[in-house]
């Protein structure tokens, strides 16, 4: 299916900026602009892997799906988890709407830059890590451990016997004595 036919079939939702409390406004039959679209359904959201912004983008990711394993899932914040109104104090709708709209855009647009900035050295600078951490495993740590493995083989055969001639049988007979004893406990 094509992404275009996947944006004409996506619902969108007109927000009025008229603030609703100010009586003196009135609708002068104007269509409102159209300020913001709707996130999708969850229903839709699973089957479409581009979203809109990403559709008008002038690069295209890379990567669909860019966090395949829920790493990051706690990051997953909308202006609604941020910032909540109850019914007993409310702004006025305009405002509501703005500081919605420029939420939604310096988190969008603050991440990005400090993404520009920051990712790339970060990148760098986390692959020379796990390449000298997988080298000093691969080369170090490895034939180490199974040169103390080959060198200990006698060591883990005795502790294999002990355990079965001297442990196991005393534990086994000290389950079985004081497996006769029973404890009620009982409310008064």
């Amino acid at each position: 299916m094509n992404t275009m036919m996947k944006a004409e079939d996506s619902e969108e939702v007109e927000i009025d900026l008229e603030d609703s409390s100010d009586p003196d406004e009135s609708d002068n039959g104007e269509e409102p602009e159209i300020l913001w679209r709707a996130p999708p359904d969850l229903e839709e959201e699973e089957d479409i892997h581009t979203t809109t912004l990403v559709e008008i983008s002038d690069t295209k990711p890379l990567i669909n799906v860019r966090d395949p394993r829920g790493v990051n899932d706690c990051l997953k914040v909308t202006f609604e988890d941020v910032i909540a109104e109850p019914v007993s104090v409310r702004s006025g709708d305009r405002v509501w709407i703005w500081s919605n709209a420029l939420f939604e855009l310096s988190r969008i647009w603050i991440y990005r830059i400090v993404t520009v900035l920051l990712a790339i050295p970060i990148s760098i600078i986390s692959g020379l890590l796990f390449a000298i951490l997988s080298c000093f495993h691969i080369w170090m740590v490895g034939p180490c451990s199974h040169c103390i493995l080959i060198g200990a083989r006698w060591l883990q055969s005795l502790w294999s016997i002990v355990l079965g001639v001297i442990v196991h049988p005393f534990l086994t007979s000290a389950g079985r004595c004081y497996g006769g004893f029973s404890i009620h406990l009982a409310k008064e």
